[in-house]
């Protein structure tokens, strides 16, 4: 937020991803949860369920299409992992979907510069690399290591309450 000056960051959680057909999510419920109690407190920060509430396999176009129809003026970015690039081009609608957002890459640490494909167009996000991913999470809880320094406490007690990932 703070690098590219943004008012607001929306979170949607997607409810089936394209790219993983037979990896079942965590719950939409305790997704939902988890980014809630990760982001209290951040008036700027906002949850958009439209991804889960429209079910199915997610595309990222018909969302963005969402926000370029409620937002018509805005400029619009999208946050993209670095290990996700090479994809990029495979993304439905993808000519369509470098016209409507400007790609922002998070750089995964101990990747050097990544580059956008073309036609899309964007930026590396200079912030600090963090070298947590959601499997990395679900291997630690499943061989019952802590998780707390990778999620926020409320989000670590949570999925050991609810003994998920087990």
């Amino acid at each position: 937020m703070e690098e590219l000056s943004l008012d607001r960051v929306y979170f949607i959680p997607t409810a089936r991803s394209p790219f993983k057909p037979d990896q079942i999510p965590a719950p939409d419920a305790c997704r939902l949860r988890w980014l809630r109690l990760a982001l209290a407190g951040r008036s700027e920060w906002e949850v958009d369920t439209q991804e889960i509430t429209r079910g199915g396999i997610s595309y990222t176009i018909d969302t963005v299409r969402d926000y370029r129809r409620r937002f018509p003026q805005a400029e619009l970015f999208y946050l993209i992992g670095a290990d996700h690039l090479t994809q990029l081009p495979q993304w439905r609608d993808a000519a369509i979907l470098a016209q409507l957002v400007h790609f922002v890459v998070i750089p995964r640490p101990g990747q050097g510069s990544a580059v956008l494909p073309s036609p899309f167009s964007g930026r590396m996000l200079k912030g600090f690399p963090m070298a947590v991913s959601s499997s990395e999470v679900r291997a630690r809880v499943k061989a019952g290591l802590p998780i707390d320094m990778l999620t926020p406490y409320e989000v670590a007690a949570d999925i050991r309450n609810n003994g998920l990932y087990l």
